[in-house]
């Protein structure tokens, strides 16, 4: 499993209006340039977070973005799920993937479930609360 920029991108973004939640709209250039990402790629992520209920968004003369849940009760795991769409280890764990004939006698199969239950796990219990309330000169920056 790897995070692509997508997933990355749109933590980042939630986490901007995280830290500005004054209840204003805020523009999407004043987004891009505060994280210095493309314009043109939030453009692509923001109305996916948009519709999923995690930021509302208004058009127009004042408009913008505002996140639309509290900080604390929006995982990591649910952005990324989102984003990403599967976050399973192996093909074999993916959503919808036909069963493996091998499974029954698959000596690895008990490691790779372990690992999607513990990154799963993880991912729950990390909130965008969490992130804003961690020092960022102890941890690398997504």
């Amino acid at each position: 499993m790897i995070i692509s920029t997508k997933g990355r991108y749109a933590i980042r973004v939630l986490l901007d209006l995280a830290e500005r939640c004054s209840g204003d709209y805020i523009p999407m250039r004043d987004i891009a340039a505060r994280q210095e990402l493309s314009l043109k790629y939030l453009e692509r992520i923001v109305p996916l977070l948009s519709k999923s209920g995690l930021v509302e968004g208004v058009h127009g003369k004042g408009g913008g973005y505002r996140l639309a849940i509290d900080p604390g009760e929006c995982s990591l795991w649910q952005v990324l799920i989102l984003t990403e769409g599967d976050l399973a280890p192996v093909s074999c764990l993916e959503c919808g993937a036909k069963p493996c004939e091998r499974s029954a006698a698959c000596k690895t199969l008990p490691v790779w479930k372990e690992l999607d239950r513990r990154i799963r796990d993880y991912l729950q219990s990390v909130t965008l609360r969490d992130l804003l309330e961690t020092n960022p000169a102890d941890h690398y920056v997504i």
